[in-house]
């Protein structure tokens, strides 16, 4: 059989479509209700055109950044997926070693089907651990100090999840995690399990378990339980923006949790400007949602962006060929922003700015000077 050779993350998908089952796919791809922000977060990308530069010495093009002090070879990182071992039998594991390998972060999930310690163990590589919070604190300072013994390198909190939101594809298919699968970093934690309901079994488990009563004074109590910096992961508006300054994050995420939550928000790389605006380079921000392209990494750091989060084609990737369709997935994005930055007259990170764009109907801010 013929090696299907794939040239850009997109085409993962279908890919994976064909390898999982209905209700893996429809869980890693849906979003909620009509799914308008779903489309609005690839869709949106649309409605930025570049400014390049031209006759710029690009015979040496430099993205490596530093995100919270730490080194990474390129302004692309993993997000959060939960329950990967869905997606191919190695999961986290398989994903983890390939943001290793190709010098970047890999964020696990709280609701990952492999453990902190499982994870840390794959080898050197820097690791976030994405966190709920659940009601019984307890619970969240355990996993906390779990990560942070692990050697991860920042908590980042998801804040747009007092409750799940409406996703229908789930309903439909009466999602549960499959059998021989279990969320690893719960085991031996009392935390219950999901079962098969008359809609989504992810939606009632979480329900059953996640603090709605999450405010911004948990920020604050977080930082009292570790030494970890704390990234604030759903921030749409300057106003939380604004706050997260003030309770003393260590940056945040504009993210509207891959459209699976509140319909009919802005796309995350529409809201990303505002809050860059905001919190006027204070800390740092990063976006996750939608980015397919090398040319979106690119666009995104242009409207002040710090770096980006990918999780889709990630999952995609791993669907389709483990580890190596994760590096691949990785490895695409890098080569296409690398070139996309050449293109654009930009030989670091530094050089890029907003005047590399423009959006909509903006016209090019020009001053003519008569001679």
């Amino acid at each position: 059989m013929a090696t299907i050779e794939v040239v850009n993350v997109c085409e993962y998908e279908a890919l994976a479509k064909e390898k999982l089952p209905k209700m893996a796919f429809d869980y890693y791809s849906s979003g909620a209700e009509d799914q308008w922000t779903l489309q609005q977060n690839r869709n949106a990308f649309q409605n930025i055109r570049f400014r390049p530069r031209i006759l710029v010495d690009v015979s040496n093009v430099d993205i490596s950044t530093t995100v919270l002090g730490l080194k990474i070879s390129m302004p692309i990182m993993v997000a959060p997926a939960a329950m990967q071992k869905m997606a191919h039998p190695e999961g986290e594991l398989a994903t983890a070693r390939a943001a290793a390998a190709a010098g970047t972060v890999m964020t696990l999930s709280s609701l990952a089907t492999s453990s902190i310690e499982e994870v840390a163990a794959t080898g050197p590589g820097i690791h976030f651990f994405q966190l709920y919070v659940f009601k019984d604190r307890n619970i969240v300072a355990q996993l906390v100090h779990r990560a942070e013994c692990a050697g991860f390198k920042a908590i980042a909190v998801t804040a747009d999840t007092p409750r799940l939101g409406r996703r229908e594809a789930d309903i439909k298919n009466r999602f549960v995690l499959p059998p021989h699968l279990t969320l690893k970093n719960f085991e031996g934690l009392d935390l219950g399990k999901m079962e098969k309901t008359n809609d989504s079994g992810l939606a009632s488990y979480i329900s059953s378990q996640i603090d709605r009563s999450l405010s911004w004074k948990d920020i604050r109590w977080l930082q009292t339980i570790t030494k970890l910096p704390i990234l604030v992961k759903g921030v749409l508006t300057a106003e939380d923006a604004k706050l997260c300054v003030e309770v003393g994050a260590a940056g945040v995420i504009v993210s509207n949790h891959g459209a699976r939550q509140l319909d009919f928000v802005p796309a995350t790389i529409s809201a990303l400007e505002e809050v860059v605006t905001a919190i006027q380079g204070r800390i740092p921000v990063f976006m996750d949602g939608g980015v397919r392209r090398g040319t979106d990494v690119l666009k995104a750091l242009a409207l002040g962006a710090a770096g980006i989060f990918v999780g889709r084609p990630v999952v995609y990737g791993l669907a389709t060929d483990g580890e190596a369709g994760v590096r691949n997935v990785l490895q695409l994005l890098r080569d296409e922003f690398e070139l996309a930055m050449s293109l654009a007259g930009c030989t670091k990170l530094s050089e890029i700015s907003r005047s590399h764009i423009q959006i909509g109907n903006e016209k090019s801010k020009l001053s003519i000077s008569r001679l």
